[in-house]
């Protein structure tokens, strides 16, 4: 009878050695722990039909000392020109310092913090400039450079070097990218025959773009022109479309303790399966002496 119940005892304790593996791997919170799972993309559009939906707009790569009036610097939500319906965010400026970034920015809030998003853009833009025209440093369409972006920085501007205003994203310079900014086309539009308006659309397509948020889940978004034409340009963003898939997020912090990375916890799983066999072969042996 003694050896039955040390056999008994010896079952009971492989049981509890087994679930303490098991417990190890649970998470404070009940769940089983692994990788942590990535959200879905998210999806956001903006029309500007009830408001300018937070986007703000600002203007860099002038003179600090510039008016406004001699740039003739303009921005707001407007009704859309004369034979396009709804309403779009207007932006206009004169560039006389033949590098004028006029542009809009807003900010997201909700994403998962410290983590890498891959961006698909896409905007409608309403331009009146005709494709193919020459001008003053360069074509009105094909020379003013349309780009979008993120950055986990707010977009300010500030004077630099020689007095001049600059912005503190990375947007490149004209035709070429930056960090936090790329070229997704221009504002020419081939279907501008006369004085109109026609909506352009531009899409990053296969384009890649990754932008990663800061600790509080925060990006901020920026669309703008990036000109090389030393005279007025004047457009409506009509529609802008921004998808952010997540492809990285680092190991954060769970309620009460850390989320263990998943190779550790495969190979403490192993550790205890191997264990737990070693431990029945041991009461197998000691049970086959005891008869």
């Amino acid at each position: 009878m003694t050896q039955i119940v040390a056999h008994r005892i010896q079952i009971n304790s492989l049981r509890l050695l087994l679930l303490s593996f098991v417990f190890a791997m649970l998470m404070p919170d009940g769940s089983m722990a692994s990788a942590q799972s990535s959200p879905e993309a998210v999806h956001y559009v903006y029309g500007f039909e009830t408001g300018a939906d937070n986007w703000t707009a600002g203007f860099a790569d002038l003179p600090a000392s510039a008016s406004s009036e001699f740039y003739e610097l303009d921005s707001g939500r407007r009704s859309l020109p004369d034979g396009l319906p709804g309403h779009g965010y207007f932006i206009q400026g004169n560039n006389h310092s033949d590098d004028l970034f006029m542009y809009l920015s807003r900010q997201l809030e909700g994403l998962s913090p410290q983590t890498t998003y891959k961006l698909d853009m896409e905007i409608d833009l309403a331009t009146n400039v005709p494709a193919g025209l020459f001008g003053v440093g360069g074509s009105p369409g094909e020379s003013v450079y349309v780009k979008v972006g993120a950055s986990s920085t707010i977009p300010t501007v500030s004077a630099g070097e020689a007095g001049n205003l600059r912005i503190n994203v990375d947007k490149g310079n004209q035709a070429s990218d930056g960090e936090d900014m790329i070229g997704i086309g221009n504002i020419a539009h081939s279907g501008v025959l006369v004085d109109e308006y026609r909506v352009k659309t531009l899409v990053s397509g296969d384009r890649e773009f990754e932008a990663t948020t800061d600790d509080q889940g925060r990006l901020w978004l920026i669309v703008g022109t990036d000109s090389g034409f030393e005279s007025i340009t004047a457009v409506y963003f009509d529609r802008i479309e921004y998808t952010l898939t997540p492809i990285s997020s680092p190991t954060l912090p769970k309620t009460g303790g850390l989320t263990p990375p998943i190779w550790t916890l495969t190979v403490l799983g192993g550790l205890g399966v191997l264990l737990l066999g070693f431990g029945l072969v041991l009461v197998g042996r000691s049970s086959r002496e005891t008869t």
